[in-house]
């Protein structure tokens, strides 16, 4: 009987390393570090702040006996397809040449496998297709115009997804950015600074370019984490990226280990933020490896945040040598417990946990944070 070609070139190194070390056998599964969740527990989601509808929904679908990472995924879809949300999907402030690129991932903590597209233009729904990727290839991480034919390949329909309050936005931009060339910004409209503002994190950085009257670059997301009844655990992630950045450029958010990363028997994380900062700390896969040692999951957010701060350069810190970016997590351990960790505070995350609620039980709640804005 013949073997496919996949098969004998994943089995010849393996035979070879039986002949050369008969004695070697697989390591051992790292034990899980919680029980899971407490009789009577009904399921749960946590997200940043934009989310507080994508939990609701969330919850409600894994009260109708949905997967957690299914779940999950429909929820930032409302998110995506919002066109008044900044740095999500439809409506997401470009790169600097004024196109929409998107990033997302998703991981699934029953099989623990993982997938994810980057510099995605064209479709609104990236949390979508990097399911399909996950399910549909033998791949993690799809890029640019080979993840574009991937969806179109799977149905989805490419749009614009630059909307014309975006597009006004992105041009102040770059009317603001010389002295010395020929462009001139128009008045500022209020409603595109109002929705400007709602969308800028808490950190020093972006208030100073607010306070000064400059076009602020945020770097906003949604992620979710989501835990059912059974303990199982699933999350995702899902960005326009960094306002105005450089073509191509990718951040934490599709990046397994930072910007989400989950385990059975152990917990869920994810970010929000500056991605560099935390792709050069893999945090997400750091703070679930934290709870897996006992840390709850406030304690593991607040510990990746200092490891973030140890580390920053010193062109991004104040002159009391605090980081001036921002940057959050959202943690859920197996057995239940929540937490958002922030660099800067005061700042809320989303959370929900009553199915059988009209609004999921959903509702804002304080992070802890590493530092506070006074």
């Amino acid at each position: 009987m013949s073997l496919p070609r996949r098969s004998l070139l994943a089995a010849a190194p393996l035979a070879a390393l039986g002949a050369a070390s008969p004695s070697v056998r697989p390591s051992p599964a790292k034990p899980p570090a919680n029980a899971g969740p407490a009789p009577g527990f009904r399921g749960k989601a946590v997200a940043s702040a934009n989310g507080l509808e994508a939990v609701k929904l969330s919850v409600t679908r894994m009260g109708a006996g949905a997967d957690p990472l299914a779940a999950a995924i429909e929820g930032v879809g409302l998110v995506e397809a919002d066109p008044e949300d900044l740095t999500v999907g439809l409506g997401g402030l470009p790169n600097e040449d004024g196109v929409v690129e998107l990033d997302a991932a998703v991981m699934h903590g029953p099989t623990h496998t993982a997938g994810a597209v980057a510099s995605l233009r064209g479709v609104m729904h990236p949390a979508r297709i990097a399911e399909l990727v996950r399910t549909r290839t033998d791949h993690v991480l799809l890029v640019g115009e080979g993840a574009r034919r991937f969806a179109t390949a799977h149905g989805f329909k490419e749009e614009d997804l630059l909307t014309d309050r975006a597009r006004r936005l992105w041009l102040r931009w770059k009317e603001e950015l010389s002295a010395d060339d020929d462009w001139l910004p128009a008045p500022a409209d209020p409603a595109d600074a109002a929705a400007l503002r709602k969308c800028c994190d808490d950190s020093p950085q972006l208030a100073r370019a607010l306070r000064a009257g400059r076009t602020p670059r945020p770097t906003g997301t949604i992620h979710l984490s989501a835990i059912n009844a059974a303990g199982e655990l699933g999350c995702t992630t899902t960005t326009s990226g960094l306002a105005f950045k450089i073509p191509g450029r990718v951040g934490d958010s599709p990046i397994v280990g930072a910007g989400l990363y989950c385990e059975a028997g152990v917990g869920s994380a994810g970010s929000t933020g500056r991605g560099e900062a935390n792709l050069q700390n893999l945090c997400s896969f750091a703070a679930v490896e934290l709870m897996r040692g006992g840390m709850s999951p406030a304690e593991a957010g607040l510990e990746v945040l200092k490891r973030v701060a140890a580390t920053t350069p010193d062109r991004l810190r104040d002159e009391q040598g605090r980081p001036t970016f921002g940057l959050k997590f959202y943690l859920l351990s197996a057995d239940g417990r929540h937490a958002g960790a922030s660099m800067w505070g005061p700042a809320e995350f989303a959370v929900a946990d009553d199915p059988a609620a009209p609004d999921g039980g959903a509702r804002l709640e304080r992070c802890v944070a590493l530092y506070d804005r006074a």
